[in-house]
């Protein structure tokens, strides 16, 4: 993970780390030959996906409306592009991973996650670190962590994409979705 000036990582680090690994698991997809294990990698991926845009949307975009020019827009613009990411995972649970569709569907997400991902990094984290102090991006990181520990670990396509929902029926959604990946033995990363 890229650290800050030799502090600790702030949000910004935090994030940038997570959408290369979600893009790197992604990847590994189409050159894993056994389906079985192109499903457990895929569901890793929409795990991780949904941990980090819940937390996006707990305490990031909050902050983006805030501090950063245009933040309002730039967050709508983002929970959009998070609904459809959403939309796409939801498609890709439904597939078996032996079908061709399934890396139809799997490269669909990659290009989706990609340019999102390309538009944080390239627009809005520079935004942040300009107008934010570094404690308090390290803060940020900080809750980021706790609440990708708390988020939903399937896509919810129907649900809010809110601070307010996240804040206040995420954790439970959250851990119903834990608890079944357990019991149906799913991978979750």
């Amino acid at each position: 993970m890229a650290e800050t000036a030799g502090t600790e990582p702030d949000v910004v680090d935090i994030l940038t780390t997570d959408h290369q690994d979600m893009v790197d698991l992604i990847s590994r997809i189409e050159g894993t030959p056994d389906a079985a294990a192109r499903r457990d990698l895929a569901d890793t991926v929409i795990a991780e996906v949904m941990r980090h845009s819940v937390a996006e949307e707990m305490y990031v975009y909050p902050v983006v409306e805030e501090h950063v020019p245009n933040g309002k827009e730039e967050v709508e613009h983002d929970k959009g592009e998070h609904a459809e990411i959403v939309e796409i995972m939801k498609r890709l649970e439904g597939v078996d991973a032996e079908e061709p569709r399934f890396l139809e569907i799997v490269r669909e997400l990659d290009g989706k996650l990609r340019h999102h991902a390309n538009d944080e990094e390239s627009e809005q984290f520079p935004q942040l670190r300009a107008h934010i102090p570094t404690d308090q991006l390290i803060d940020l990181g900080k809750k980021v962590q706790n609440a990708k520990k708390v988020a939903p670990t399937r896509p919810h396509p129907s649900a809010p994409h809110s601070e307010l929902f996240h804040k206040t029926v995420g954790a439970g959604v959250g851990l119903v979705d834990r608890l079944r990946d357990k019991l149906t033995g799913r991978h979750t990363g």
